[in-house]
């Protein structure tokens, strides 16, 4: 049994998966996210180890069966900060959707940093990522750096833990989020934290997601024995690439949640930054090298199911989220009605934080299941724009979109998906990509399976392809185009 941990925004899910890739249980415990200012977002790091610690044990409880290894999937660029001595966390964790360094990025890019931001780190200047928050608790934060002061993504903070202390490391998914990485090499890049003001003292050892990183220590989990290795570490969205056996050059998957994250992967070279995607590290298997790493084009999209949240609290549409897909499914188009839902600004392939959330085409005829229908749409055109992106910038065909995440349920989404792209559309059986992935990442390190037994385990449950209704499909993506112009504010 290998053990998978999914620590999320919100909650943690362990999960154990058998030799077939089956779940065999799972845990799950939520907790709290703080907000003390606007903008800002907050954890406490003993709550997310506090959830680990519980999730880990009442799971070893359930099953009584030894666990080969452990594998880590971690939400990324939330910023932790410790004390190595006594392994007290120095300050709350700066979550990744916090905010307050938008301004010190704005400054950075004023002072000219940006292009060598993207040439090294495949990112943008964005407070999104890991720098300017550990440059900010390290400033207007109060923490003052000293030879025990020990800086980590969540990741880097549970294999703390999880050793007793004894390692302080990160895989290369997770480095790579923190704009202090240079891609290329692998390495810290000296240039980058001397930009954004961090000390390489604080920064943990770069380990590959597949790999013995660390080992637990007696003790620190009821129930897990010491010297249990820990072998599988990546940011939750490469977890789901992985999960989703997306493992060939060219294999690309969207995972529709709170927001969307589609990731390509796109082989063993970074390719250079193409504009309103992400360059990043899919994974790196047995040793921090490029050789031994693959790598992702990303395309984050803020709001999918957020969307759906609003109409449910925010309009009263629907009551229940599950009413959507049936809702939408009522009707045979969005009567004219086109939705960009900008409510946090746009994501990529438009990167634009000022755009807003606009609704055109309205008229009498227009009622609640269009609106629905509207909001569905634009999950698959969302989509459609950044895989439209992606094979601009690579040159390369992609053979099908892989989906999980919770939208992914609706059937209609399914078959807007496969209509706009002229792509077949595939949804996993498995609701559990991110901590397969984990899982998976941990087993081929401890020689449990390979990539090709990655690859006959994963399967769909239902599949959709090009269809009569794509020619007005493409219509209304049309109208999306305009109405995405509106709210951008483009001519």
């Amino acid at each position: 049994m290998i053990v998978a941990v999914d620590a999320g925004t919100t909650g943690v899910r362990s999960v154990a998966i058998g030799e077939q890739g089956q779940v065999r249980g799972w845990r799950y415990q939520e907790f709290p996210q703080y907000f003390p200012r606007p903008g800002w977002v907050e954890h406490d790091p003993w709550e997310i180890w506090e959830a680990v610690s519980a999730t880990l044990a009442g799971l070893l409880a359930d099953l009584h069966e030894p666990v080969v290894a452990i594998g880590l999937a971690v939400q990324r660029e939330t910023t932790v900060l410790w004390d190595r001595r006594s392994g007290h966390p120095l300050a709350p964790a700066v979550v990744w959707q916090d905010r307050r360094t938008a301004e010190a990025c704005e400054r950075l890019r004023a002072e000219g940093h940006l292009d060598l931001i993207r040439a090294r780190t495949g990112l943008v200047l964005d407070p999104y990522f890991s720098a300017t928050k550990l440059a900010w608790l390290l400033g207007d934060g109060g923490v003052s750096p000293d030879a025990d002061t020990a800086f980590g993504t969540v990741d880097s903070w549970l294999i703390w833990c999880l050793s007793g202390g004894r390692a302080h490391v990160t895989d290369t998914t997770n480095a790579a989020r923190t704009l202090l990485l240079d891609i290329h090499t692998l390495t810290w890049d000296d240039e980058l934290a001397a930009v954004f003001g961090v000390p390489s003292s604080v920064l943990p050892e770069i380990a590959p997601s597949s790999a013995r990183v660390a080992v637990t220590a007696e003790g620190v989990v009821g129930g897990l024995p010491g010297g249990i290795p820990i072998s599988g570490v990546a940011g939750d969205q490469q977890a789901s690439l992985f999960g989703q056996a997306c493992t060939e050059a060219g294999m690309t998957k969207n995972t529709y949640g709170t927001g969307s994250f589609v990731l390509m992967n796109v082989g063993s070279e970074a390719p250079r930054p193409a504009d309103g995607l992400l360059t990043t590290v899919a994974w790196s298997i047995g040793e921090v090298s490029p050789a031994a790493t693959s790598y992702a084009l990303e395309g984050a999209v803020f709001v999918t199911g957020a969307a759906v949240q609003w109409l449910r609290d925010g309009l009263g549409v629907i009551s229940e989220s599950a009413e959507i897909g049936p809702l939408a499914e009522s009707v045979a188009d969005s009567g004219g009605a086109v939705f960009v839902p900008a409510l946090t600004g746009l994501g990529s392939p438009w990167w634009d934080p000022n755009a807003r959330g606009t609704i055109l085409g309205l008229s009498r005829g227009v009622g609640r299941a269009h609106l629905a229908r509207a909001v569905v749409e634009a999950m698959a055109f969302q989509t459609a724009d950044v895989v439209g992106a992606m094979r601009a910038a690579c040159g390369r065909d992609i053979p099908e979109l892989r989906i999980d995440g919770g939208a992914s349920v609706m059937d209609l989404l399914l078959q807007l998906q496969s209509d706009v792209l002229d792509l077949p559309v595939r949804r996993t059986a498995s609701a559990d990509s991110t901590a397969l992935g984990a899982a998976y990442l941990a087993g081929v390190a401890e020689g449990v399976w390979d990539l090709g037994d990655i690859t006959a385990m994963w399967s769909a449950n239902a599949e959709a392809r090009p269809g009569p209704a794509r020619d007005g499909v493409l219509a209304a993506y049309q109208s999306w185009g305009q109405a995405v112009r509106r709210a951008v504010g483009w001519p």
